[in-house]
């Protein structure tokens, strides 16, 4: 099998699973959608392995979490639910490592300025939610800062060098805190059943355009 090949199966395989998750939550179908959950980032962690030629630890280990807490939510149970943001803020705490190892870690005007929009977007979401956060105010707090603290090195490492990959990475992190600020809207706001199409599109594109991003990086150290 060559290389060509070994890409295209988990990547073909990838949006498969995607599709199937989109279809069963349309379709209200619970053993599709959480048959297919758990499929996309053990496809996307199989891509990028055997995408570079010497993987980085840290990028596989905060796949692995985004795995761990794909699994919890799919269960409808409030401890599953904090299991879950917790297995994500450690995603995104090991997301920022690995962006940080690609830029400059001193604080500059252009770290001010990136931090800015991710500060401001946060806060209008708090303005949302927060009254009826109640006992989950102090880990969504948390996970807030951490899901911003991505989007902010992700600007910066875009901001440092404006290639396609970083800005494939740049839009993932983007994507990504749209999806989970939908998750927060929909739970402690105003729920609404095509939040979880919008939900699972973003995630999935999320995902797969950091992973995109992370081969090229990953190869070009």
């Amino acid at each position: 099998m060559n290389n060509r090949t070994k890409v295209l199966i988990p990547t073909i395989l990838f949006f498969i699973a995607a599709i199937a998750d989109i279809w069963g939550i349309i379709t209200n179908n619970e053993i599709l959608k959480n048959s297919a959950k758990p499929m996309l980032l053990t496809l996307l962690a199989i891509l990028y392995l055997v995408s570079v030629k010497k993987p980085l630890f840290w990028y596989v280990l905060g796949m692995f979490f985004c795995f761990v807490g794909d699994v919890l939510l799919i269960f409808e149970d409030a401890n599953f639910f904090m299991f879950g943001l917790g297995a994500f803020l450690v995603a995104h705490l090991i997301y920022v490592k690995v962006i940080l190892r690609f830029i400059s870690n001193t604080f500059t005007l252009k770290t001010l300025t990136s931090i800015l929009p991710f500060v401001l977007f946060f806060g209008i979401l708090m303005v949302l939610i927060a009254t009826n956060l109640g006992g989950m105010i102090v880990p969504v707090v948390a996970y807030g800062i951490a899901i911003s603290a991505f989007g902010t090195v992700a600007l910066l490492n875009y901001r440092k060098e404006q290639s396609t990959e970083n800005l494939w990475l740049l839009i993932g992190a983007i994507l990504f805190i749209f999806s989970d600020s939908l998750i927060a809207v929909d739970k402690f706001y105003q729920p609404n059943e095509i939040y979880g199409v919008s939900i699972m599109i973003t995630y999935i594109l999320a995902q797969f355009l950091i992973c995109k991003a992370m081969i090229v990086k990953t190869n070009n150290l």
